[in-house]
């Protein structure tokens, strides 16, 4: 038997994996179709342009920079499992107020904002309970690997996704799309429903909550206390210092792409909802066969130098599809597919984004789990990711203001160029020799918090 094998059969013994596992893949589905068809919803239903895109991608990340580290507190505090079902019934029911607004003939731009930040909101203490929940299912040992493979089912339902979204945006129109996303919530709400796995209520705290108003006020103290523990953590260790501040960095890079990719698509390369969901889904191609080497990569190289190229890479795959405008046939697009080889190029872009981003998520995540300990894990996972969010906040509607003003294309440029300098800042931390199995870096997380 294999060392992929052997691993394969461990997690399988894992109480609750397999449910965790089909309920990440259940929402990750319906999350790309909602991504593909709220673009779609605004640029051509409600008739808005860059800016108005950024500015929902915006409203969808704007709770993790308003209560983001709070969340994380509370996250180490209470048992995780009923968080995420919790926040998988809202994120339903955020999501299909969308479909029954338009129906009614009521639905606006400030609507979809709202609806998004609502989403954002569940997501948020959803997805931080779900990532500190993985380590009290998984070993250690085992969590880049579990990584992976929820990685794996992401880049199908990345892959599928955009082109079935694509489909049901042409048939039935965007709004009835999102639709499927809130189904799916709903079904990863009942399997983590149903995961037997007895966890702490919390982790131990080291002075006592009280009662009436003195312990509401030492409550607070205790909250602000556990905010700012977590903060320490992740910047004041060696590794995860260098990795947080580049993900911020990659994260306000993807929200400028991300403003701009749709409207680029659209009206530039003439691309119709069906033919931009083919051209989105080799992201899931590409995602698919970079989480399938994620592990061996990163024993290989070390978690710290795969992260390096693939944010490099990222660079490259942005550049790519800012070539697209350029070789649509002279006096416009021709067709559906922007004269074939403007939508191929762009394709390529798309192919060579996702294979950077599944290779480098399982190590990632597999290391900076491994480096933290439990009780540290849900403020881990929210400083992170709610600085990375808070960055897409600023920085989407400002991509999209930069399109709009100077052209899609240089705006893609920009993102490229600053997510391959981060590359190189990052390669002279010491991140660059993290690995997985980097007994130096447990001892020195060990020292910080005993």
């Amino acid at each position: 038997m294999t060392d992929h094998d052997a691993e394969a059969q461990l997690l399988r013994e894992c109480v609750g994996y397999g449910r965790l596992w089909t309920a990440a893949a259940a929402s990750a589905f319906g999350t790309y179709i909602t991504v593909l068809a709220v673009q779609v919803l605004i640029v051509q239903t409600l008739d808005g342009d860059a800016a108005e895109v950024g500015l929902v991608n915006a409203a969808r990340w704007l709770p993790y920079l308003l209560v983001g580290l709070l969340v994380g507190a509370l996250v180490d505090r209470v048992r995780r499992r009923p968080l995420m079902v919790v926040a998988d019934v809202a994120c339903a029911l955020a999501l299909a107020t969308i479909p029954v607004l338009a129906l009614a003939g009521h639905l606006n731009l400030g609507w979809v904002m709202v609806a998004m930040a609502v989403f954002g909101t569940a997501t948020l203490i959803g997805d931080a309970a779900s990532q500190s929940f993985l380590p009290r299912v998984v070993p250690r040992p085992l969590l880049s690997s579990a990584h992976a493979r929820i990685d794996q089912a992401g880049a199908v339902a990345q892959g599928g996704g955009p082109a079935l979204a694509g489909a049901v945006v042409s048939l039935l129109g965007p709004p009835l799309a999102v639709l499927v996303d809130a189904v799916s919530y709903l079904t990863s709400a009942v399997l983590v429903a149903t995961i037997r796995l007895a966890e702490p209520a919390s982790a131990e705290r080291d002075e006592p909550q009280g009662r009436g108003r003195g312990g509401a006020r030492t409550a607070l103290r205790g909250v602000g206390r556990d905010v700012a523990e977590g903060l320490r953590w992740v910047y004041g260790h060696p590794t995860l210092r260098p990795l947080a501040i580049s993900s911020h960095v990659w994260f306000a890079c993807s929200a400028v792409a991300g403003a701009v990719l749709a409207p680029m698509a659209l009206r530039d390369l003439g691309l119709t909802p069906a033919t931009l969901g083919l051209a989105t889904a080799a992201a899931g191609v590409g995602a698919l066969a970079g989480a399938s080497v994620a592990v061996r990569l990163g024993r290989r190289w070390g978690a710290g130098r795969l992260i390096i190229a693939t944010r490099t890479g990222t660079g490259v795959a942005w550049a790519v599809m800012a070539i697209a405008p350029s070789v649509v046939p002279a006096g416009g697009s021709t067709g559906p597919w922007g004269g074939g080889l403007a939508w191929a190029v762009f394709a390529v872009g798309q192919l060579l984004l996702g294979l950077c981003m599944g290779a480098e998520n399982a190590n990632e995540m597999g290391y900076r789990q491994t480096v933290t300990p439990d009780r540290l894990q849900g403020r881990m996972n929210t400083t992170m990711r709610s600085l990375n969010r808070a960055a897409i906040v600023v920085a989407a509607p400002l991509g999209g203001l930069l399109g709009d003003a100077a052209g899609y294309q240089v705006a893609l440029m920009v993102a490229a160029g600053v997510v391959a300098a981060a590359a190189v800042v990052m390669a002279a931390s010491a991140l660059r020799g993290a690995r997985l199995d980097d007994h130096h870096a447990l001892a020195v997380s060990a020292s910080m918090h005993p």
